[in-house]
């Protein structure tokens, strides 16, 4: 073995298994697929089941079960009254030390339900606050982590390639936007995966939950 490669920590999709990430953690999850019984919904299990058995605190909310309005009728020129699901979800924010997100890739992108979701709550005062020159913005949500777990029916190394990383959108434009840090893991090709692959899947996913990254 190389001497340097004896001195690497553990790793884990950059994880460093230390001291810091074994701490007990708030851990809020959504699961962004409106159907429960499908791979994202069995991902969220695993993730949510190894959370908690590893001593963590865990909140979760499937957008699924979620009552609320996705659409912005008229923009932002009028704030529309927040529904409680959407009121419970910034409170689970708020909450949490790590917040994982869970859902496919549809077009590249995330699906309706869950980008309405963030049309809808994430909001000025919440999530982010203009300089009243409109140059620089307050990140309202900073000290908190947050883990992307997404699927597509592509490599995601030809997703990267073509299109550019899938996740962008969530992970930079809102949730780095307001001062969230946040790590991405992109699963696919999702409907031709063998069993063996899948649960290769699982276990990583269980790994990431265990330690509340």
């Amino acid at each position: 073995m190389h001497p340097a490669a004896a001195q690497r920590p553990f790793a884990l999709d950059s994880i460093v298994y230390d001291e810091q990430s074994m701490r007990s953690k708030k851990v809020f999850i959504l699961l962004g697929h409106t159907d429960a019984e499908t791979l994202s919904g069995a991902l969220a299990d695993r993730y949510a089941a190894a959370a908690t058995a590893s001593g963590h605190e865990v909140r979760r909310q499937n957008i699924g079960d979620m009552h609320f309005d996705p659409i912005l009728h008229e923009g932002y020129k009028t704030i529309q009254t927040l529904e409680p699901d959407l009121e419970d979800f910034r409170e689970n924010v708020r909450w949490a030390d790590h917040i994982v997100i869970i859902y496919p890739t549809w077009w590249s992108s995330m699906p309706a339900m869950l980008k309405g979701l963030f049309d809808r709550a994430w909001l000025p005062h919440f999530a982010f606050l203009y300089a009243d020159h409109g140059l620089t913005w307050k990140k309202m949500l900073k000290g908190r982590t947050a883990r992307i777990i997404t699927s597509a029916n592509s490599s995601p190394w030809v997703l990267w390639f073509m299109y550019g990383p899938p996740t962008v959108v969530l992970e930079q434009c809102l949730l780095d936007f307001a001062g969230i840090r946040t790590s991405s893991l992109v699963l696919g090709p999702s409907e031709r995966a063998s069993e063996r692959r899948k649960a290769a899947w699982f276990k990583k996913v269980a790994r990431l939950g265990s330690a509340a990254r």
